[in-house]
């Protein structure tokens, strides 16, 4: 993915007002964000309708564009339903429906209606659908969820008769998961090629740039803290074993930069290969994140496991974001599966 003059200034744009702002204080409000900032985001900057098309109210852009802000907010934790909005708008992009894009569209673009993508299997009978989904993102702040059930796409309400949605314990509290029963709940069909594929693929492309984000930001903060941090009389970062270390940590998120670029790319090109790069993408961001995380806590010491650091934070990120949308060890058989074929 090319770093554009557009690209770069969007990122600017982001990390300046998120510098306002602190991940906790977002993750701990009723919503599980802060709405305020939501509002800024979409309204100042257009983050929610960068991938919408401008005859449905967005900018144009591609997934590209929602990549680099999906790192930015990687990069502070901070709690927004982006990650969901632009998987949604993805969804209805799939479908030949143009009654429900021209319905739904415009209200993701402003940021003023959350939708989420269900990709966990669910059964259909005709338009009733049963099932329950796990590890869903913002499931407890949707209007309208958009559920994939192998061979369609189901639009369904919020508040249609056998639909519950509760939150979920989560590991990390900077993003909120929940869980979706349908017990034979109506849903509308949405016209179109069974879209389980391809979101899938743009989930984990955007997932990827997300832990990209994360990683750069708990390497950044490591390597500051070895510098001000003083043992046996100087730095801990002049210690070689210690410059060996963030030495590997920097080649593996190069790698993992390379491998969410290329993913997202492919995915946007529509490349015949696109599918096992995000697969790639997935493996070796989730891999990487985990990696730093962990020096990250470890180069911080006892400093790292306290609540008032944001360490654990970075970990915790880590170890849950390596489990949404399958974990790196099932990609790897579908990787693998991929290449004897």
């Amino acid at each position: 993915m090319e770093q554009t003059e557009e690209r770069r200034a969007l990122a600017d744009a982001v990390r300046g007002l998120l510098s306002g702002y602190d991940a906790r204080q977002a993750a701990s409000l009723p919503a599980g964000y802060d709405p305020a900032l939501w509002t800024r985001l979409c309204k100042e900057i257009g983050v929610a309708g960068l991938a919408v098309p401008e005859e449905y109210g967005g900018a144009g852009a591609t997934l590209l564009e929602s990549c680099v802000v999906l790192a930015e907010l990687g990069r502070t934790l901070m709690p927004a339903p982006l990650f969901s909005t632009v998987l949604a708008g993805q969804a209805l992009l799939l479908t030949t429906d143009e009654e429900a894009r021209a319905r739904l569209l415009p209200g993701l673009a402003t940021g003023d209606r959350t939708a989420v993508v269900i990709l966990d299997p669910v059964g259909a009978a005709g338009s009733r659908l049963t099932g329950e989904a796990h590890q869903v993102l913002d499931a407890s702040a949707a209007d309208t969820f958009l559920v994939a059930t192998g061979d369609a796409l189901y639009e369904v309400d919020a508040a249609a008769p056998g639909l519950t949605a509760r939150d979920a314990d989560a590991l990390d509290p900077t993003r909120r998961l929940g869980t979706v029963t349908l017990d034979d709940t109506p849903g509308r069909r949405l016209p179109g090629d069974n879209p389980l594929p391809a979101l899938r693929d743009t989930a984990l492309v955007a997932l990827a740039a997300e832990q990209v984000g994360t990683a750069t930001r708990a390497l950044e903060l490591t390597l500051d803290y070895t510098k001000t941090r003083v043992q046996f009389g100087r730095p801990i970062g002049s210690f070689q074993v210690l410059q060996h270390r963030l030495a590997e940590a920097h080649v593996r998120l190069e790698a993992a930069t390379a491998a969410a670029e290329a993913a997202a790319d492919a995915l946007v090109s529509g490349a015949p290969d696109a599918s096992e790069r995000a697969a790639v993408a997935k493996v070796t961001c989730s891999e990487t994140l985990q990696a730093i995380a962990a020096e990250m806590t470890q180069m911080h010491g006892g400093l790292a496991i306290t609540w008032e650091h944001d360490a654990h934070l970075y970990l915790r990120r880590a170890w849950s974001s390596a489990q949404l949308f399958g974990t790196p060890a099932t990609h790897i058989e579908r990787l693998a599966a991929s290449l004897l074929r």
